[in-house]
């Protein structure tokens, strides 16, 4: 899924990105600890991963996105 990163801080890697479908989702560090991503800015589009639905919607994964 891709979103729009709304909040980061560069400190602790932390952050919340605004869904397509309008959703707004916090993630932390361990969303971006195995991945390329070290600084990110707000409005800057990226592909995340879920677990959960409804209520229990969870970030997993946050990546930077990329264009075929």
């Amino acid at each position: 899924m891709q979103a729009t990163v709304s909040k980061y801080d560069g400190e602790t890697f932390a952050g919340a990105v605004l869904t397509d479908t309008g959703i707004e989702l916090p993630f932390t560090v361990h969303a971006v600890a195995d991945t390329p991503v070290r600084q990110l800015r707000v409005g800057q589009r990226v592909r995340i991963e879920t677990t959960g639905s409804g209520a229990t919607l969870a970030i997993t994964r946050v990546e930077f996105a990329t264009r075929l």
